[in-house]
This record gives structure tokens, sequence and C-alpha cells, in this order.
């Protein structure tokens, strides 16, 4: 005999584009969201019964209709006041979820000044937040950062390995350390000023990052991850996934030239896969 187990629907890849005006200038946003359901929604599995069901269209509208109305200035502020909607309009829903990830748009300067309705993508960075809530409990929020790409040309070394018979990888003391990270936090604040929080903690992990004299991927990860945890506390644990994305340097020898460090090969596949919760 089969039955339902747990079960969730809605609607994904909701893109939106926000003009917020002020007197003299502008703030743009890009958001993309996916809304979750979870509740009683048995019947429309089980019995072909479509009444309990919010049409995934309908949470499309409601993204909308919502961000119209929104004076969130933080995609975390954003996705609460969503979530809130849905629940308080549908009571056949137990539990919604939110994610919401934001490009990183800028606001350009030229010639030494900042336009005030003019902006450029800043890097291939989202901001991301999942945030999700049951009918009377509280919210459990998720922010961070996808895609954070950063590289380094020195101050990275890997040495004192193990060494058996399949290894041939060489030691390296001064070698190129690029990534791109997937950063998540949670946080211990209830209220905390998410967009604040967020500034700095990607200032402390570029920061500590870019001055870090790494000697294996291991070693920078955490100390960017305690770096994060001095610089916000507001946040209880920061997880980072960190690929170590390989430039080897280029064997030149064939046509009688040397190469001391100097033109290197960018792999992206197979690459060393790093990830690690920093916690307090």
């Amino acid at each position: 005999m089969a039955r339902l187990g747990e079960n969730r629907y809605g609607k994904s890849r909701v893109r939106l584009s926000r003009i917020t005006r002020h007197g003299d200038h502008h703030e743009f946003n890009e958001w993309t969201v996916q809304v979750l359901l979870q509740g009683d929604f048995e019947t429309c599995f089980t019995k072909a019964d479509n009444s309990k069901i919010l049409p995934t269209d309908t949470m499309k509208n409601t993204v909308y209709y919502v961000a119209r109305e929104s004076k969130a200035a933080s995609i975390e502020e954003f996705a609460k006041e969503l979530g809130d909607y849905l629940l308080s309009n549908n009571p056949q829903v137990a539990k919604v979820s939110v994610e919401v990830a934001e490009k990183s748009w800028e606001r350009m300067t030229v010639d030494g000044s900042s336009e005030p309705t003019t902006f450029r993508l800043r890097g291939p960075e989202l901001q991301t937040v999942a945030a999700a809530r049951e009918k009377d409990g509280a919210w459990s929020v998720i922010s961070g950062v996808d895609g954070l790409t950063i590289l380094k040309t020195t101050k990275s070394a890997f040495t004192g390995y193990i060494k058996d018979k399949l290894t041939t990888l060489k030691p390296a003391t001064d070698r190129i350390f690029g990534t791109c990270a997937t950063v998540t936090w949670d946080y211990a604040s209830t209220a905390p000023d998410y967009a604040g929080v967020r500034a700095r903690i990607i200032a402390a992990l570029l920061r500590e990052f870019a001055a870090h004299h790494s000697m294996s991927a291991q070693h920078t990860l955490f100390d960017m991850g305690k770096a994060a945890l001095d610089a916000a506390p507001e946040i209880a644990s920061i997880t980072l996934t960190m690929p170590n994305l390989h430039h080897l340097l280029a064997d030149l020898s064939p046509f009688g030239q040397e190469n001391p460090n100097h033109i290197f090969v960018p792999i992206d596949e197979p690459h060393g896969s790093i990830e690690a919760t920093v916690e307090r």
C-alpha cells in the first residue's frame, strides 16, 4: 500500500528588477526568487482534489505584488515579507520557504564621480538568502554569497603532504591560489542589520584572503571564517565551500624556454573541493 511522504511545491526562478527612486539617485536590484509551500496538500496528490492548491502562477504574481509594496532594504527582509504574506493568506499552508539570489549591481563611477542612475555588474557572485518559517514559528534565515571568485598570485604554498606511490604533485612554495567560493552564515541575533552584516562579512573574507599567507586551502578557509566571525558578532557560524581552481605551470622546455612561475594553464576540472563550517 502506498502513502504520501513529505512533500512541497512552489515556483522557481521568478525574476524581477526593482528601481527605488530617491530625490537625487536611484537604487537598482535584480532578484531571482523561489517559493516552496508545505501543508495540507495530501488530497491533491491522492484524490485529484485541487481545492487547496494555490497555483504556482499565483505565487509568481504574489512575488511581484509583495515587491511592489515592500520597503525592504535587503533580500532577507523581502524574503520574510513574502513568506509572511503567503502564510497569513493561505490557512492550508503550514510552512513556507523562500530563497532569493541578488545580482551584484553597483553604481557606476565615471571620471571620479558616482553616477546616480547608472549601474554596472560588479562580478559573477550572487548575494543569497534561504528563509523558512512554520506558521506559528520564528524565521530561520541563512544568508550567503555564491560564486565569490577571487585569486592571489603569491603568498600561497602547499608542502608537507602525504606522498605515496601514486603522488605526482610537486611541492609548491609560491603558487597561484584561485577559488569560486560559496559562503553561507546563520544568525545568533534575531533581528540583525542584514545588509550591514553582509557588508562586514564579505569585507572580512576578502581582506583575510588577500593578507593570508596560505599553507593550504584548508588553512586559508579556516582563517577566513574566523575573520568573518570576528567582524560580525551577530552570526553564529559560517560555512565556506572553496574549490581550489588550479593554475598549472606550463612546460616550456620543449621550446627551449625557462618558465620561472610566469606562464600557467588554468583548469577548473578536476579541482580540489574544500568545505568546512567555522563556529563560535
